[in-house]
């Protein structure tokens, strides 16, 4: 959770234009130059690199976001977080649309305000909240891609080589109950995929005894075609190399599905929980020649994770 003053015009002095062309490869020399703070700087960039693919990009060829003077962001920093690390087992599809499974290990990092964090799900990407009241939060999002080749999965040889990048944008929280609360998420791609990818997802959650939760929902993923082209998409020379047939898809649906999870604390500190996704593809993902003729619609994703928490002052 973050200061509720954070987003209003109060205290904030000072306009820095971002012009984002790829990617922002010298932060800190922006830092230096600007007196930013990473939280102001990471705020800008993530609107340069949306503002960059909007329909009127050709007019703004760069975004302009109100950055808070390092007094405010000292007064911010100041006084009692929380920091989570731990880590998650997981067995899932070796990339989206694959019929063939992969265990790998994925590190679990949280960085809060003051007492106990709100419920989050294990499918929310890092996010950080500039925005907060008792029921919306909202503010930045990123999420990490990690490459796709040939020596991910056999059904990828004679396809396009993807390339480790990310996506930055904005995610809403809307407490709407209690027990319920719904997510979303828009993000543009940068590096792996020039598209726009918006996630939804709802959430009933409750505590069935002390320090025992459960929570499940739907989820819902929608994508264009910067992102549906990289991913499922076959060209004439990827379609001669991989034997697969030419697809052109446009954007779309991608994907439905529902999430749970289990998650107990053991002590005040330590977290464990066991989780479990399911998605079918839809859609331009499921219409995919890679999908009909090497992969599978249904993807299933389940794991363990423990985390511990431990308490920061800056003060």
């Amino acid at each position: 959770m973050v200061d509720r003053n954070v987003g209003s015009a109060d205290g904030l002095c000072g306009v820095l234009v971002v012009v984002v062309k790829g990617v922002v490869t010298d932060f800190r020399d922006i830092e230096r130059k600007q007196g930013l703070r990473p939280a102001g700087l990471l705020f800008c960039v993530t609107l340069g690199v949306i503002m960059q693919k909007a329909r009127f990009a050709s007019l703004l060829a760069a975004s302009v976001a109100l950055v808070a003077p390092p007094a405010w962001a000292d007064g911010f920093f100041s006084g009692n977080w929380y920091v989570t690390l731990g880590g998650a087992g997981i067995s899932a599809p070796t990339f989206e649309g694959s019929k063939n499974r992969k265990l790998f290990f994925q590190p679990i990092i949280s960085v809060g305000r003051g007492g106990a964090p709100r419920f989050s799900s294990r499918n929310d990407n890092p996010s950080f909240a500039i925005y907060d009241t008792d029921v919306l939060r909202a503010g930045v999002v990123g999420k990490f891609l990690p490459g796709r080749d040939a020596g991910t999965d056999s059904a990828l040889t004679g396809l396009s080589e993807i390339k480790w990048g990310g996506e930055l944008g904005g995610f809403a929280d809307l407490y709407v109950t209690d027990y319920l609360r719904a997510r979303a998420e828009l993000r543009q791609g940068f590096r792996s995929h020039d598209g726009l990818v918006a996630d939804v997802a709802l959430d009933a959650f409750t505590d069935v005894a002390p320090g025992l939760r459960v929570s499940a929902g739907p989820r819902l993923s929608y994508a264009t075609s910067g992102y549906t082209q990289a991913y499922y998409g076959v060209d004439a020379t990827e379609s001669a190399a991989s034997g697969l047939s030419q697809y052109n898809p446009e954007g779309g649906i991608t994907s439905y599905g529902a999430g749970g999870a289990i998650t107990w604390d053991a002590t005040d500190k330590l977290s464990m929980s066991a989780f479990t996704e399911y998605k079918r593809l839809a859609g331009p993902a499921a219409d995919s020649s890679l999908v009909k003729e090497e992969g599978s619609r249904n993807q299933l994703m389940f794991g363990v994770s423990a985390s511990y928490k431990f308490g920061v002052s800056f003060d």
